[in-house]
């Protein structure tokens, strides 16, 4: 991997944790994902309209990706409105790449490796530490569910798109149509469940939010373009900083407390990941 490919994704991997990172700096957490949201349908109709047409076969995964992605947003929305960017991340982001592993393991016949046991029991270890760090600082016990059922979508989506792509036999386009479908059901849903006020009126939340969902797009279109140039294991690894990128602007920017423990367990997710992935 050259200087400029490491460079350009941790450039990815701290945009995936600035967009979270905005979302958490909203007054209104649904109304910032809702404008992110909105934002991603003209992106992936952009993207879709340049790219090779997906296999019509793929339609039900694109619908069942964007079911899962709402579900991720869902409850990293309601994760963020109880807990800080410093403490929901890591668990949302660490937790998910083990339930695959474990999933994959379990259900579809995946070989699993002794490095990738290890990496389950590292991840384990520093989702638990997190944990403790909730019922430890007294904080809201109700962010771990939301945390960890954003894992669970996550984990859940991974699992689809790796298979609806596969069928789509356009991956970009696939990609781009499930942009498509997440934008429109969340904003759909939302406004079902909140009614029309869910969506903000005021220009600096559109504003956050349009930036939000454009370091989205450039986080996931940095990352496949790095793995076009470079192992696509060591780019996956690399990737993973992000939770290191989101723990330290919950410190230094948004004045969340740091402690010892809450630093070890980040980085511990940090090396269960990367060893998941290599």
């Amino acid at each position: 991997m050259t200087l400029g490919i490491f460079l350009a994704v941790l450039g990815a991997a701290f945009l995936h944790a600035l967009w979270n990172a905005l979302i958490k700096l909203g007054t209104s957490k649904v109304g910032g994902m809702v404008i992110l949201s909105i934002v991603e349908v003209p992106i992936g109709l952009a993207v879709a309209a340049f790219a090779a047409p997906i296999d019509p076969a793929a339609i039900p995964w694109v619908i069942a990706a964007g079911c899962t992605h709402f579900a991720y947003k869902f409850f990293l929305t309601y994760a963020y409105d109880r807990g800080d960017l410093s403490r929901v991340y890591p668990i949302a982001r660490g937790a998910a790449p083990m339930v695959v592993a474990l999933v994959g393991a379990l259900f579809l016949s995946d070989a699993v490796s002794g490095q990738e046991y290890l990496a389950i029991a590292v991840l384990a270890g520093g989702i638990l530490l997190m944990a403790r760090g909730v019922f430890a600082s007294g904080e809201n016990r109700r962010l771990l569910p939301f945390a960890l059922g954003s894992a669970l979508a996550t984990a859940t989506y991974t699992l689809i798109d790796g298979m609806g792509a596969r069928v789509s036999g356009a991956p970009v386009a696939y990609v781009a149509w499930v942009f498509v479908a997440d934008g429109c059901f969340f904003t759909l849903g939302m406004v079902a469940l909140r009614g029309l006020d869910v969506i903000p009126r005021d220009w600096r939340a559109w504003r956050m939010g349009t930036f939000a969902s454009a370091a989205s797009y450039g986080a996931y279109a940095v990352s496949i373009w790095a793995m076009t140039l470079a192992p696509i294991a060591v780019v996956a690894a690399l990737r993973e900083t992000s939770i290191l990128f989101a723990v330290l602007i919950g410190w230094l920017v948004f004045g969340e407390r740091m402690s010892g423990e809450k630093a070890l367990a980040a980085v511990t997710i940090v090396a269960g990941v990367m060893l998941m992935r290599l």
